[in-house]
């Protein structure tokens, strides 16, 4: 018998693929399944977008192996994209790598920094892939809590409490999957501040920018940002391009560098026309985000009224693609209260749980579901 490997043993197989082959199984049986527990964009990119990608294929060399760092072109307009949107500079050819999507990045980034034994800081409720790639790399996760009473921002003075002595890395994630909570620049400079003061490489994942979001900040920023942080973001959101796999990281140029040699041994560069078709999404006007933006406004009303059904509590403030809602006292647990859900009213809801302990007591629901579908959710209550 061929033996898998030991560190399989220290993580399970992710929540949402084993839950949605239940769900699939309850649609095979012909039940009317409504899932609102994956925020995978149901919205296409703009007609400008898949046209450069369509004439991108005839261009000459489209399909060779491409640049481990990306086409140039695609370098500089992440820079002037971010220029523009967050008013920070970054030297395309040195501070920028594009990335097959942002959660490659997180693998990328594991591998490029940690050692075996290296504690990692991992936000309680959180990306449930942080943990699983520290533990892939054989790094150790320490949890931080983020509570309601706080804004979902960290205590960083309980957590200077701690002995940080063999912390190498802290993931924050503003604004906030799951609970949509935005970090203000003030709390960015403290976690910039925090992360210099113990020697810690401060990453930000930053995919929920500009949906539902008036004012987008990015963590480099924050003065001296660059000697401690690096900055992930993807075009799957907020371009409608999930499928894609469209990411980049930002930061200094030996952070930068040190990434590389991960991914240079990974893959072999971005599809060519994919590259151009980011490149057009990265220069879209004001106008895509607004009616973007507008679409979700309408969804999250309707979902707003169906937590109300739900007798549920939440933050009409907000921001992403999520509506995070507290359940009303002397519930039952969060998985409980969402399988009750799914198979009396047939529809799928995410618990709280799989983002950690402090998702107990919480559920939530992604607005990538049209409006007709979550009218029909409301009225089956």
């Amino acid at each position: 018998m061929i033996r898998t490997a030991d560190r399989l043993h220290t993580i399970e197989e992710y929540y949402f693929s084993k839950k949605l082959r239940e769900v699939r199984g309850l649609i095979s049986e012909g039940r009317p399944i409504i899932n609102m527990g994956i925020g995978s964009p149901d919205l296409v990119p703009s007609a400008n977008i898949v046209e450069s990608i369509r004439s991108a294929v005839l261009d000459v060399g489209a399909h060779q192996y491409q640049n481990y760092q990306g086409l140039p072109e695609l370098r500089e307009t992440i820079a002037e994209f971010y220029e523009s949107k967050f008013g920070v500079t970054a030297n395309p050819s040195s501070e920028i790598l594009p990335l097959m999507g942002s959660k490659e990045g997180i693998m990328h980034i594991s591998m490029a920094f940690l050692n075996p034994g290296e504690e990692v800081l991992i936000p309680d409720p959180g990306y449930p892939t942080y943990t699983s790639v520290t533990k892939l790399v054989g790094a150790v996760p320490k949890y931080y809590n983020l509570k309601e009473a706080n804004g979902w921002f960290p205590d960083l003075d309980s957590i200077e409490e701690r002995d940080l002595s063999n912390v190498k890395v802290m993931w924050v994630n503003y604004p906030h999957m799951p609970t949509g909570a935005a970090a203000s620049k003030i709390q960015l400079e403290k976690l910039v501040t925090f992360a210099k003061l113990n020697d810690i490489l401060l990453v930000n994942d930053n995919p929920y920018s500009f949906v539902l979001n008036d004012d987008p900040v990015s963590i480099l920023a924050a003065n001296g940002a660059k000697e401690v942080a690096l900055e992930l973001n993807s075009l799957s959101k907020t371009f409608n391009m999930a499928g894609w796999r469209v990411g980049m990281v930002l930061g200094s140029a030996e952070h930068i560098n040190a990434i590389l040699k991960v991914k240079s041994n990974m893959d072999s560069g971005m599809f060519y026309g994919i590259q151009k078709g980011a490149i057009e999404a990265l220069k879209s006007s004001r106008d895509w985000f607004e009616e973007l933006n507008q679409v979700y406004i309408s969804r999250r009303k309707l979902m707003f009224k169906l937590a109300d059904k739900l007798n549920c509590s939440y933050d009409n403030n907000s921001v992403g693609m999520f509506v995070w809602a507290k359940l009303p006292e002397g519930s039952k647990s969060a998985e409980e209260f969402i399988d009750g859900i799914l198979y009396d009213k047939n529809i799928f809801i995410t618990p709280g749980t799989v983002f950690g302990s402090n998702g107990e007591g919480y559920i939530r629901f992604s607005l990538c579901v049209t409006e007709d579908k979550i009218k029909e959710a409301i009225e089956r209550f």
